[in-house]
């Protein structure tokens, strides 16, 4: 089986977050189907990071694929246009990498959290208030700003969690949505897992 590398965006500078961000993905790549045949996937910190990583990874000729936020709307079919934008963050495409070794959790994680409102009202508990919550059901379409201001919204009068904050929230929530729902919800979602289906092996749930 080949080993395959995830360098993923996420968990800040602590050691305590690196390790709730990889169990998180690997909980929520296994209920994808990938239980057996998981990636070693590595949590980065900040998005350059994730780059420097994956480059390094890519030009000495590892199996490895980057999966970071795209910040901002994806007007380009090639994710490393995107990156390139002099607007963005300007990553050039490394000389071995392909279109298909770069990824998007959309403009930013929690996009998917939208697609599993049930698992954001089970998880926040009493007090959360749905409907301050992005109303539009195209998540791709949503901005970084009016996710990060309906997720506070929506939990600011919790009776057992504070009001959502980047870290632990995030995590804890990434290991209870369904990925089957963020599918549906996403092109980039669905692009990636089946990307990860086709490098892992074809025996997918």
């Amino acid at each position: 089986m080949v080993t395959i590398k995830l360098y993923v965006e996420g968990g800040g500078d602590s050691d305590s977050l690196h390790r709730l961000c990889r169990q998180s993905f690997r909980i929520f790549l296994e209920k994808a189907g990938f239980k057996g045949r998981m990636p070693r996937i590595v949590a980065c910190g900040g998005r350059l990071a994730a780059y420097d990583h994956f480059k390094t990874s890519n030009e000495s000729g590892e199996t490895s694929l980057l999966l970071i936020d795209s910040e901002d709307f994806v007007a380009s079919d090639s994710p490393w246009m995107h990156l390139a934008n002099p607007s963005g963050d300007g990553f050039t495409k490394p000389e071995n990498a392909t279109d298909e070794h770069c990824h998007f959790m959309v403009v930013c994680m929690e996009s998917w959290f939208l697609a599993d409102k049930e698992a954001l009202i089970s998880y926040f508990g009493q007090g959360f208030n749905e409907t301050a919550l992005p109303q539009n059901s195209e998540i791709e379409a949503i901005s970084k700003k009016d996710i990060y201001d309906g997720l506070h919204k929506a939990s600011s009068k919790c009776k057992t969690k504070a009001p959502y904050g980047k870290g632990k929230h995030s995590f804890d929530i990434l290991l209870k949505i369904d990925p089957g729902k963020v599918c549906k919800a996403s092109f980039w979602a669905k692009r990636f897992l089946e990307t990860l289906d086709a490098i892992a092996g074809n025996d997918r749930i």
